[in-house]
C-alpha cells in the first residue's frame, strides 16, 4: 500500500508537466500498468521520486519534482514512458481518484494537440488561452473554466469536500493574480460563489448515500467556510465603486446570484443570507435596486408558486424595504411567511448588534420570539445571547425575563443562570420546583450561594426531592431520599430550628408507614425509632 504523500505543490507542478509533455496513448498505458498494480515501492530520494514498475522485467522509474524533464526511466522508450505515468497516478492516488484524472488529463491533452484548422497565429494564442480564465470574459465563462478544473470530482471518502475546498481555494486564485484591482475582486467573488454551487451539488448527488450524514456535515462545514470566504473577500472590495467601474461584469453576478439564491429548495448553503448581504453593499444604486424589486414582484404575482419558493421570495422582497428604511413594510409582508426560519434574521441581529443600534436589535428580538421556539439549539443560544447583551443597555430587564419565561422549559438554562447572576434566589427556587429539579442535579456552588444568602429559601426544593424519590417505591430511590433528609436535617439546624424537623420527619414517617423498606431506611439513619 503506497504511503508516501508528496506536497500539494509538488503534485500540482507534476500535473502541468504530464499534460505538457505525454501523448494521451501512452499516459493511458501508465494508468493501466498503476491499475493493474503494477507499481511497487516508492521512494523520495532528495527531490527525486524513485519506483519500481513491474513490465517485462522490473524497471526503474526516476521523477524530477523540480525539473520535470530530467525524469527517467531504466526502460528502452525514448522519451517519457508509461512506467514514469503509473508512477506517476501511484502518487496521486492520495489527492483523488485517478482514474477521472486520466480523463481530464486526456481530454486537456487533447485540446493542446489538436487546434481548429485554418486559424491564425491570434486564434491559435486565443485557443491556447482558452485554458486559462481572461480578464474580459463574462462571469459565466469564468464558472465553464471553473467547471472544467474540477470536472469529474466527485466525493469518494468523508474528507472529498474539504479536499474540494482547499483545492479550488489554492489553485483558482492565481489565475487572476495580474489582473486590475477590481475584476481580480469581483472574480474572486466567484471563486467562492462557484465553490458554494459545487458543495450544494455534492450535497444534492450524495443524499440518498448510506453516508450521507457525514457528507452532510461534511458539506455544512465546508458551506459555512465558503460563506466566510465571501463575506471576506466583499469586504475587502468597495461594492459601489467596483459596480460603477465594472458594471456588465455585476450585472451579469447579480443576474447569477438571483437563480441561485432564490429557488426556495433545501441547500447547506445559506443563499438568502448570500444574496440579502451583497444587495445591502449597493446601496448607492438605487435604480438597480428598483429593477430588483420590479423582478421580484413580477416572481411573487405568479400563481401556484410552491410555499418555500414563495418564502424565500417574500424575504428577498422585505430586504429591500429594511434596508431602505421601510422596517414596517418589510414586517408586513414577513407577515406573511408560511414557516418563517429564525435564522434567516440573524443578519439583521448581527448588524443592529454590531452598529450598536440596540432599539433596532430590540424591534428585531421582539420580531423572532415567535419563529424562535422552532429554531435549532445554536440558534436558540444565538437568539438568548443577542437578547441579554441587548437589555444590559436598556434601563430594565423586565421584558428579558418576561421573555425566558415564555419560551421555558426551552430557556432553563439561560434563565436559571441569569436568575442567580441577578441574587435573585426565591425566583430561581421557584424555577427548579416548577421544574421539579432534584437538588442533588444542582452544582454544589449555586446551592450554596443561596444557603448563604438564607437557607430556609432551600427547604421546600429538597422537601420535594426527598418525596418524589420516596414515591419511586424502590431502595436505590430510599436510600436517595435518605441522602436528601441529611441535607434537609442540616439546614434545619442551621436554622435552629430542631423542634420543626422533628416534627417534619415524624409526619413523614407516618405518611409513608406501610412502605417497610423505607421504614428500615429511616431507622438506619435512626431518624426514628
Amino acid at each position: 500500500m503506497l504511503k508516501l504523500q508528496i506536497p500539494k505543490n509538488r503534485m500540482n507542478y507534476l500535473l502541468k508537466q504530464i499534460q505538457n509533455h505525454y501523448d494521451a496513448v501512452i499516459l493511458e498505458k501508465g494508468w493501466e500498468y498503476y491499475h493493474k498494480g503494477r507499481v511497487g515501492e516508492i521512494d523520495l530520494v532528495g527531490t527525486n521520486i524513485h519506483a519500481l514498475v513491474k513490465g517485462d522485467k522490473l524497471y526503474e522509474a526516476v521523477l524530477s519534482l523540480e525539473d520535470f524533464t530530467q525524469s527517467e526511466c531504466s526502460c528502452t522508450y525514448d522519451g517519457f514512458c508509461k512506467h514514469i505515468a503509473a508512477a506517476f497516478f501511484s502518487l496521486y492516488t492520495p489527492y483523488g481518484r485517478p482514474e477521472l484524472l486520466l480523463q481530464q488529463l486526456k481530454q486537456a491533452i487533447h485540446t493542446r494537440k489538436k487546434p481548429a484548422r485554418g486559424v491564425n497565429v491570434t486564434s491559435e494564442r486565443k485557443a491556447g488561452s482558452a485554458n486559462v480564465p481572461l480578464e474580459d470574459a463574462m462571469p459565466m465563462e469564468w464558472h465553464r473554466f471553473f467547471e472544467g478544473k474540477f470536472h469529474g470530482f466527485s466525493i469518494s471518502h468523508q474528507h472529498s469536500i474539504e479536499t474540494f475546498y482547499e483545492s479550488a481555494l489554492e489553485t483558482l486564485p492565481g489565475y487572476a493574480a495580474s489582473w486590475r484591482t477590481t475584476t481580480k475582486e469581483l472574480y474572486m467573488f466567484h471563486v467562492a460563489l462557484f465553490m458554494m454551487r459545487k458543495i450544494e451539488q455534492f450535497y444534492q448527488d450524495t443524499k440518498s448515500s448510506y453516508l450521507s450524514y457525514y457528507h452532510e456535515n461534511g458539506c455544512k462545514v465546508a458551506a459555512k467556510n465558503c460563506e466566510d470566504k465571501l463575506v471576506e473577500f466583499v469586504e475587502r472590495m468597495d461594492v459601489n465603486r467596483s459596480y460603477t467601474v465594472e458594471p456588465k461584469h455585476w450585472q451579469a453576478t447579480m443576474k447569477m446570484l438571483g437563480e441561485f439564491a432564490l429557488q426556495g429548495k433545501e441547500s447547506p448553503i445559506d443563499w438568502l443570507f448570500v444574496y440579502r448581504y451583497i444587495w445591502w453593499k449597493m446601496t448607492a444604486h438605487k435604480q438597480v435596486q428598483q429593477e430588483e424589486i420590479g423582478r421580484l414582484e413580477q416572481l411573487l404575482s405568479k400563481k401556484e408558486t410552491p410555499p418555500r419558493k414563495k418564502d424565500t421570495l417574500l424575504v428577498a422582497r422585505a430586504h429591500f424595504d429594511i434596508i431602505q428604511g421601510n422596517t414596517d413594510a418589510g414586517f408586513e409582508r414577513l407577515h406573511q411567511l408560511a414557516h418563517p426560519n429564525a435564522k434567516d434574521f440573524f443578519l439583521y441581529l448581527n448588524y443592529y448588534y454590531n452598529e450598536r443600534q440596540w432599539e433596532m436589535t430590540l424591534v428585531w428580538l421582539r420580531w423572532l420570539l415567535t419563529p424562535i421556539a422552532l429554531a435549532n439549539h445554536d440558534d436558540f443560544r444565538a437568539f438568548c445571547q443577542y437578547w441579554l447583551d441587548t437589555t444590559k443597555h436598556l434601563d430594565s430587564d423586565s421584558e428579558w425575563v418576561q421573555v425566558m419565561e415564555s419560551l421555558l422549559p426551552r430557556s432553563y438554562y439561560y434563565y436559571t443562570a441569569y436568575l442567580l447572576q441577578t441574587k435573585r434566589y426565591r425566583q430561581w427556587v421557584d424555577l427548579q420546583l416548577a421544574n421539579r429539579i432534584s437538588p442533588l442535579s444542582l452544582y454544589a456552588m449555586e446551592l450554596r450561594a443561596i444557603e448563604d444568602h438564607d437557607a430556609g429559601l432551600l427547604l421546600p426544593l429538597y422537601h420535594q426531592a426527598t418525596e418524589r424519590a420516596v414515591l419511586e417505591k424502590n431502595r436505590a430511590s430510599y436510600k436517595t431520599a435518605v441522602r436528601l433528609l441529611k441535607k434537609l436535617h442540616a439546614l434545619y439546624k442551621q436554622l435552629d430550628q430542631a423542634d420543626r424537623w422533628e416534627h417534619y420527619i415524624y409526619r413523614l414517617s407516618d405518611k409513608f408507614s406501610r412502605l417497610r423498606a423505607f421504614q428500615e431506611e429511616l431507622k438506619k439513619g435512626k431518624w426514628i425509632r
